[in-house]
């Protein structure tokens, strides 16, 4: 397989509110909600850099389309990265998710393996890292 990821979807249990805290809160570029025509269509895309997206879902849409049921969310089962440039960078971003109303779960922090990191949740507790890694240098 030759891995072409271009959507990142997270369930989430209130779609304005997911909404609001990304667009409004974090600043990132989407149409809003569409889909709302069709019965669990409702849908935000957000564009992250070219070719990727991050879709925010509502968990019964997603439960519906895949005939699964709906579990109980985990906070621990993924992290999403965001890689920035610099430790003062890290420290705005974490600022900024803060006053959109995430909760700061690790304060940025020096890390064991040279870089610089915290973690936030948003409103539906998916955990993002905010990095600076000092080896990468994309």
């Amino acid at each position: 397989m030759k891995p072409r990821i271009t959507v990142i979807t997270i369930g989430v249990d209130d779609l304005e509110r997911s909404l609001r805290f990304y667009r409004d809160g974090l600043g990132l570029a989407t149409e809003g909600i569409i889909g709302q025509e069709f019965e669990h269509g409702a849908v935000v895309f957000i564009n992250l850099q070219a070719g990727l997206r991050l879709a925010l879902w509502p968990r019964p849409s997603i439960a519906h389309d895949t005939g699964l049921a709906a579990g109980p969310p985990s906070p621990t089962e993924f992290t999403l990265g965001h890689n920035v440039s610099s430790r003062d960078e890290v420290d705005a971003v974490m600022d900024q998710a803060a006053t959109a109303g995430a909760v700061v779960v690790k304060p940025a922090h020096d890390t064991f393996w040279g870089g610089y990191a915290g973690y936030f949740q948003d409103p539906d507790g998916h955990l993002w890292e905010i990095v600076w890694n000092p080896q990468w240098t994309e």
